[in-house]
């Protein structure tokens, strides 16, 4: 059975576009911010992205709020604050670019689950990138038309490099696809262990590739701690689908016996 054997007009009208605009808003807000802050605190403020999920996934119904999640929430919340008390030269808007990215990330990824749990649409992410790229494409095209081009043409004729722009469409291809491998061969730890190591690896390259970036001992610090907090909600929610899994399992497992018992009953009388 073909996966686009479950895609219906509604479906696509009420998931699939708010999905495909959401990643826009994603791309252009996120992206923009690196326009105003460095790369380095960019990838500090994102950590506050469980946050986001836990909170507009408790709106939506898809979480439930508990003392333990929101002392993670807590912690998490507290470190990207104190990592950005520690940053030298804040800047505001690239804050609110940065945090409305966040917020667009995290609303794509709760109509991902409604798309999956409630509208029973298995979706893997090559057919996701079928149909939400042509959504977000348009939903970009809109924005760059009324705020991008005319800056490009008061700056003249266009100028495009091509190598960087091939490289970069290169790069996020081959991203989703080492994804959707890595979890196809291991197991979605493996992603979020990896996850935690390249937000460690992106800020500290960044520092040592671009010469504006400065890191404060309180960057750091407040980085830690988030992280910390990232790394303990992971873990409860890996815990959480770990015991879910082998509670199905082990009802599975109870109910062949029950069949085979009464077929041997039939038998014996």
């Amino acid at each position: 059975m073909k996966v686009e054997e479950g895609m219906t007009a509604e479906i696509y009208a009420t998931s699939v576009i708010p999905i495909g605009a959401m990643f826009a808003m994603t791309l252009w807000l996120g992206n923009t911010a690196y326009l105003y802050i460095s790369v380095a605190f960019a990838q500090m403020l994102k950590a506050i992205m469980p946050v986001a999920v836990f909170v507009l996934g408790v709106a939506a119904g898809l979480e439930v709020m508990s003392c333990r999640l929101l002392f993670i929430m807590s912690v998490i919340s507290f470190g990207v604050l104190v990592a950005s008390y520690g940053e030298i030269d804040i800047n505001w808007i690239g804050v609110v670019y940065q945090m409305g990215g966040v917020v667009g990330e995290a609303l794509r990824l709760i109509f991902m689950e409604i798309l999956v749990k409630r509208k029973g649409l298995k979706l893997n992410p090559i057919s996701v990138m079928y149909y939400v790229s042509p959504c977000s494409a348009v939903c970009l095209f809109i924005p760059w038309i009324f705020l991008e081009k005319p800056k490009m043409d008061e700056a003249g004729p266009w100028t495009f490099q091509p190598v960087v722009l091939i490289l970069n469409c290169l790069c996020t291809f081959a991203l989703n696809i080492s994804v959707f491998l890595v979890i196809s061969h291991t197991s979605a730890l493996t992603i979020r262990v990896a996850g935690v190591v390249k937000d460690w690896v992106v800020v500290l390259l960044s520092v040592v590739l671009f010469a504006d970036t400065k890191l404060t001992v309180i960057n750091l610090f407040g980085y830690g701690i988030a992280i910390a907090g990232v790394a303990a909600y992971n873990n409860y929610k890996l815990k959480k689908e770990a015991l879910r899994t082998s509670s199905d399992e082990s009802q599975n497992v109870e109910a062949v016996p029950l069949v085979n018992s009464s077929a041997s009953q039939r038998t014996v009388a």
